[in-house]
C-alpha cells in the first residue's frame, strides 16, 4: 500500500480489524465499516426518492450490530442526504434503501432469492461473512481481520460506481470489463 493509500486508510479508519475479542467485536466493526463506505461509492439519482430523501442503510434480520450501526451512522451525511439506519425483518422490502447488509446465518436460498430481487436496483447489497452469495461488497475473515471484497462488475449492473480509492482497500476485486 502506498504512503497515500495508508494515510487515507487510517483517516478513514477501513484498515482491517482485528477480532481477538469476543464476536460481538466483529460486528462492531462491520457496523463501522458500512457508513464508511457511502462517499466512495456513486448512485444514480433515481436511488432516491428526490432531492433530501435520507439515504438508508438497511440491516436485513436480526440486529447483529447491537446498536453500534445507528451510532456510527448517526450525525452522517451523504452530499444533501441525511444517513438513516433502517433495520428489516427479513420478509420486509428493501424498498428506499441504498444499503443493504444481509447477514450469515439465514437461509442460503432466501439469502440468495434477495440477492436476486436486487440485480439491477442501484443498491449496494453487502453480504456476511460465512455466506456462499455475494453482494456487490461481501465481508470476509481472514487472519482473525475482518477485510471486504467488491464486485465491481456487478456494481455496474447495478448502475453504481465504485472509487478506485475503495477498490485499492479491497482484500480480492472483480473488475467491471472495459469497454
Amino acid at each position: 500500500m502506498t504512503r497515500g493509500g495508508l494515510l487515507l486508510a487510517v483517516l478513514l479508519g477501513l484498515l482491517p480489524g482485528s477480532l481477538n475479542a469476543a464476536p460481538s467485536l466483529e460486528y462492531a466493526v462491520k457496523a463501522a465499516y458500512l457508513p464508511k463506505f457511502i462517499p466512495f461509492i456513486t448512485w444514480p439519482d433515481a436511488a432516491f426518492a428526490g432531492a433530501g430523501a435520507p439515504f438508508t442503510i438497511c440491516a436485513l434480520g436480526e440486529d447483529r450490530f447491537a446498536g453500534k450501526l445507528d451510532l456510527a451512522a448517526a450525525g452522517l451525511r451523504a452530499g444533501d442526504h441525511a444517513v438513516e439506519v433502517r433495520h428489516l425483518a427479513a420478509s420486509d422490502s428493501s424498498a428506499g434503501c441504498q444499503l443493504i447488509f444481509l447477514p450469515a446465518g439465514g437461509d442460503p436460498a432466501s439469502i440468495r432469492e434477495i440477492l436476486d430481487a436486487m440485480r439491477g436496483k442501484p443498491i449496494v447489497t453487502v453480504t456476511d461473512s460465512g455466506l456462499s452469495a455475494h453482494g456487490v461488497i461481501s465481508f470476509v475473515i481472514e487472519n482473525n481481520h475482518v477485510r471486504f471484497d467488491i464486485d465491481d462488475a456487478l456494481a455496474a449492473e447495478d448502475g453504481l460506481a465504485i472509487s478506485s480509492k475503495l477498490l485499492g482497500l479491497a482484500h480480492a476485486v472483480r473488475m467491471r470489463s472495459q469497454p
